[in-house]
């Protein structure tokens, strides 16, 4: 059901309204108990891909909707050759994916990864025309400024640089010896390219890495060109050869950018950082054929930063006397978490995991999740919880709506113990009850494991 409060406060106190109350969090029976009356003891430094956001308070934050409807007109440096107006909805995507509130809080999974597929996609363009797949030194500041500015004119955070650690070498070449269109495409399969990359599954190409292969393969032939070089004019590539093949995997997004329409080399390229923003947990944790596995000795990729669970070992610890101050201590504990960003469903399996091999190597050794009612929801920004889905999406703003976002609503699960974790792979897959199944058709909202978060000037809507 649709309701609208009419609220006479700041839009920013409604967005605390909306991260506490109703608006982004499953009906009351899905809710966990034993953290609905915990509130944080005081606001911790919060933690996004770059730096610590500021702290999301009424008096401090600005409104995210003055942006959309006071637009400036930006000031360009008149010196950037890439044409803007070519991918002109991207980079609208884009400013809405980084409105100034939220940057710092969707950065992981949502700003930073548009950001740099419109930045790979407006080079990719624009070397149909210059045939080059980087740019200058000099050019590079002009352009990432004039980015930034047009950016920021339609209502994004004005620190997307140090948000996303964004810099002006990253539009170059870097260390990649090729960046000629003509030369490039002497030097890699570029058929057997667009045949990997042209059109990835979202899912599957994170487990079965067809594109990602592909991609790394022709970045390792370019990275390769640095050592012909030693024979033409005497250079000695000393770099380390991993990095040189990090810049050139950026030539290869690059090149594929520009063999794709803008709206399709964006899927291709958020697909792609899906994947990393995932790592191999959808190998671990990949939902395939409808079924989800989890594997073991995966890397990490929470992207919270956990406090020292010395606290939860007073309350937790000794044989657990007493439940009570247990699950106190616990839900004290989480609700720091919940103030630093929000996470994917699959990240959060991870941060669930992450903890519980903390608190079982400082000797806690019963199911604290089980007994505390510890959900998936529990490791999100907000403390009744929003977990974003696992494929990419983007936030949206309209006049009458406001600002909103997807959130997964089949994250009310228990948070899985470690030793509950059955080693497997994307090959052998094992049912897991109670682990996200809103992999797919995650666009469909009418789909009941999603709901769109609505901030609106004035309302609340769910």
């Amino acid at each position: 059901m649709r309701e609208g409060v009419n609220l006479n406060l700041p839009i920013v106190f409604l967005l605390l309204l909306c991260f506490h109350e109703s608006c982004c969090s499953p009906p009351n029976h899905m809710r966990s108990s034993a953290l609905m009356d915990k509130r944080a003891d005081a606001l911790l430094p919060e933690i996004s891909p770059a730096e610590a956001p500021e702290p999301l308070l009424p008096l401090m934050a600005p409104s995210p909707l003055t942006p959309f409807t006071n637009s400036t007109v930006p000031k360009l440096s008149g010196l950037c050759t890439l044409n803007f107006g070519s991918v002109e909805s991207m980079v609208s995507t884009t400013a809405t994916d980084c409105v100034a509130v939220f940057a710092p809080y969707l950065a992981n999974v949502v700003c930073c990864p548009q950001l740099e597929a419109t930045l790979l996609i407006l080079i990719g363009q624009s070397s149909k025309h210059t045939k080059m797949l980087a740019l200058n030194g000099t050019l590079s500041k002009h352009c990432l400024s004039d980015f930034e500015q047009i950016l920021v004119g339609q209502g994004a955070n004005d620190r997307l640089q140090q948000i996303c650690s964004i810099r002006s070498s990253n539009l170059t070449e870097g260390s990649c010896p090729v960046k000629d269109v003509n030369e490039f495409e002497n030097a890699v399969d570029s058929s057997n390219l667009l045949d990997a990359c042209g059109k990835i599954d979202l899912v599957t190409e994170c487990c079965e890495q067809v594109c990602q292969n592909a991609i790394l393969e022709a970045a390792k032939k370019l990275a390769l060109k640095a050592y012909d070089l030693m024979g033409v004019d005497g250079h000695h590539p000393l770099l380390d050869q991993s990095t040189r093949v990090s810049d050139c995997k950026s030539i290869v997004l690059r090149w594929l950018a520009s063999k794709l329409d803008p709206s399709h080399a964006k899927k291709v390229l958020r697909g792609l950082s899906n994947c990393n923003i995932n790592k191999v947990l959808w190998v671990g944790y990949c939902i395939c054929s409808g079924l989800a596995a989890v594997g073991t000795g995966w890397p990490h990729v929470c992207p919270l930063v956990f406090p020292k669970v010395s606290p939860v070992l007073k309350g937790c610890g000794n044989g657990m006397s007493n439940q009570t101050a247990c699950c106190n201590t616990m839900a004290s504990y989480v609700s720091h978490l919940q103030k630093q960003s929000f996470t994917t469903n699959l990240q959060a399996l991870d941060c669930a995991a992450s903890l519980g091999m903390k608190l079982q190597k400082a000797n806690i050794t019963k199911n604290v999740y089980n007994l505390c009612h510890i959900s998936l929801k529990d490791f999100s920004l907000q403390e009744s919880g929003c977990l974003l889905p696992s494929l990419p999406s983007d936030v949206t703003f309209d006049k009458f709506s406001g600002v909103s976002f997807l959130c997964d609503l089949n994250d009310n699960i228990p948070a899985p113990w470690p030793s509950h974790l059955p080693a497997t792979s994307c090959n052998k897959t094992v049912k897991i009850p109670a682990l996200p199944a809103a992999a797919s058709g995650q666009n469909d909202l009418d789909s009941p494991v999603l709901f769109r978060c609505v901030i609106a000037k004035g309302n609340i809507f769910l």
